[in-house]
């Protein structure tokens, strides 16, 4: 949804008052508050018309929210951080709009710096629970395996051994199936259909993430930027971000500054040096054209002509498809979790299952 809004934005403030719109009528359930300000928005060409100084890529309505929520985090004794679930104990159910212009006007030289100069960026780590059986499947075939995040963030998926996991299956038959060690992130993962759980966490011997713009953890301003991207309706990934950080901070991540077509070749060679080569990606291919995601399926093609190779993506048909796998999608937010092998220069596609973007479940196809 996010990328459809950029790359179809024009310059108009017609054109930004309907993408508010629409934000709203589609996000009521996910981003209450959000939605709310959206339709009070769509009716305020001041408050609408903020995008425009935003790059024309980025005129979203996410990144105006993301710019006041990061400065929100700064100072939150501000009036309208009392409408934020994450920000408040008792958050007022009340017309949040008044605050929200106010705080605009007052805070308009800041907020427009952020506008210009920032773009949205997630790191959500409850996909690793969506990651983590097609890990399982992978290790069960070929051993230990070393792990290639690419549009990796800060590199809080590289994380994924370090998390604990919790598997429910929905309704009446399995039970609840735990994988990992006691960790302070906790991931809960509803399940339909027999979903191969492993056993024991799988074996990753190294793990890199490429980045064309990295969050770095240690980083405060980077690392406030990352929590002010999550809508603050959904505490439970706020509470579950900063844990990651924290945890980020004590173990040594290896992130680099890359391309994700021109440069995923060469990183794939070098940790295909330890162990098999597992690349990853999650909701981060959609921020690509057309022709770069097929240059980037490409590069991969090419790399598995000559080494095995397997390839986990998480991403939305209807938004990615030139990705090899389910592409007559007309839905903007359903997920598919796919895996690619590359086994003696031959390429097989399993759509394992349809998930939920930000890894609250999982149907088992």
């Amino acid at each position: 949804m996010i990328a459809s809004y950029g790359q179809n934005a024009s310059v108009s403030v017609d054109a930004c008052a309907y993408m508010f719109a629409e934000f709203g009528r589609t996000a009521a359930k996910r981003a209450p508050l959000y939605a709310r300000l959206s339709a009070g928005i769509a009716g305020d060409d001041e408050l609408a018309g903020l995008l425009l100084t935003a790059p024309v890529t980025q005129r979203q309505p996410v990144l105006l929210f993301a710019c006041v929520h990061a400065l929100l985090l700064d100072g939150p004794g501000d009036p309208l951080a009392r409408h934020y679930p994450n920000l408040t104990p008792d958050p007022d159910p009340g017309d949040p709009l008044p605050a929200f212009r106010a705080f605009c006007r007052s805070h308009r030289g800041a907020l427009e710096h952020l506008l210009r100069t920032r773009s949205t960026q997630t790191n959500e780590i409850g996909r690793c629970a969506l990651l983590l059986p097609a890990f399982g499947l992978v290790a069960a075939e070929v051993g230990a395996v070393t792990h290639l995040d690419v549009g990796t963030s800060a590199g809080l998926n590289l994380l994924l051994p370090s998390y604990c996991y919790r598997y429910e299956p929905q309704g009446t038959d399995g039970e609840v199936c735990t994988v990992g060690d006691a960790s302070p992130v906790i991931l809960t993962c509803g399940t339909r259909g027999k979903v191969p759980i492993p056993g024991t966490m799988p074996e990753v011997v190294r793990s890199r993430g490429l980045d064309r713009t990295p969050i770095d953890a240690h980083d405060e301003e980077q690392a406030r930027w990352l929590e002010a991207c999550v809508w603050p309706d959904q505490t439970d990934r706020f509470e579950r971000l900063r844990a990651a950080l924290d945890l980020a901070r004590v173990t040594p991540l290896d992130v680099r500054t890359g391309d994700a077509v021109t440069d995923v070749v060469a990183h794939v060679e070098d940790v295909a040096s330890v162990a098999h080569p597992v690349v990853t990606n999650t909701w981060v291919l959609n921020y690509l054209t057309g022709a770069q995601r097929s240059d980037y399926v490409g590069a991969l093609d090419t790399l598995g002509s000559r080494m095995d190779l397997s390839w986990i993506y998480a991403e939305s048909p209807f938004l990615t498809p030139e990705l090899p796998g389910p592409s007559d999608d007309a839905y903007v937010e359903r997920t598919v979790l796919v895996l690619v092998r590359w086994r003696g220069g031959r390429r097989t596609v399993d759509h394992l299952a349809d998930t939920h973007p930000h890894g609250y479940w999982m149907h088992w196809r």
